[in-house]
């Protein structure tokens, strides 16, 4: 027997759900109204326009509550990663580390190539890290280095060569022409031609990167939206101890 599962609003299997958008009309009611036709066009019904901001006198953002009839087959869903896999706390990976490992672990990371946003490099390296979670840069066991954003890849490579890092991290914020996929692309290709591959973990990271994307591109893993630094150093931890 198939789980079918829908969207929830105020009752079960409703269907119902909101959407956000923005169209390049002025702000009015034929703005609304086109708004509601085209969530109508996608398949949903119940459309209504709860919402509309003008951001400038040719654009406008519309908030609509809309109802599907679609579900899917929760049986047949398979996740990013093993979520039965939970991430250790900060006191548990410094106890892993000493215990398993003997000797600190070292971490390089930066936002490669033209990207200049170090907000998600910052989140995970950075000592007060993000959202009540310490960066890496706090762990009693980890040697962190963030070179920050705007960093070549291969100095980046270069300068985890020179400080025998055990993991690269790389953060991709900007994505505008698949920009991301290019620098990621392109990283993975400098180590393998330099014969460096197997020499570290790779990871990469960044709200538009998922695991099975950064796997695709050739990374050990990939870090994105509500994953936090004991996220990242979990995994690295365990990889370098695995049999």
């Amino acid at each position: 027997m198939a789980t079918i599962i829908r969207p929830y609003g105020d009752t079960m299997n409703d269907g119902k759900v909101q959407l956000s958008f923005t169209l390049p009309v002025p702000c009015g009611s034929r703005g609304m109204e086109a708004a509601r036709r085209l969530v109508h066009a996608w398949g949903f019904h119940e459309c209504e326009v709860v919402h509309a901001a003008p951001m400038s006198e040719e654009f406008t953002f519309f908030v609509v509550y809309a109802a599907t009839h679609h579900g899917i087959d929760w049986d047949t869903v398979e996740g990013d990663r093993d979520d039965s896999e939970k991430s250790m706390t900060m006191d548990e990976i410094n106890a892993f580390i000493k215990e398993k490992i003997g000797r600190k672990v070292v971490v390089v990371g930066a936002c490669t190539g033209f990207d200049a946003h170090t907000v998600g490099i910052d989140a995970i390296m950075n000592m007060k890290g993000y959202n009540h979670h310490y960066g890496l840069e706090r762990y009693e066991m980890i040697e962190a280095h963030n070179l920050g954003a705007q960093v070549p890849n291969q100095k980046l490579i270069e300068y985890a060569c020179a400080h025998n890092a055990d993991a690269i991290l790389v953060s991709q914020v900007v994505t505008q022409k698949e920009s991301h996929i290019h620098t990621l692309t392109e990283f993975i290709e400098l180590l393998e031609a330099q014969g460096l591959r197997g020499r570290f973990i790779c990871i990469a990271g960044g709200p538009r990167i998922t695991n099975k994307l950064a796997a695709k591109l050739g990374f050990d893993a990939g870090f994105g939206r509500g994953t936090y630094a004991e996220d990242v150093a979990t995994f690295i931890v365990r990889r370098m101890t695995a049999s």
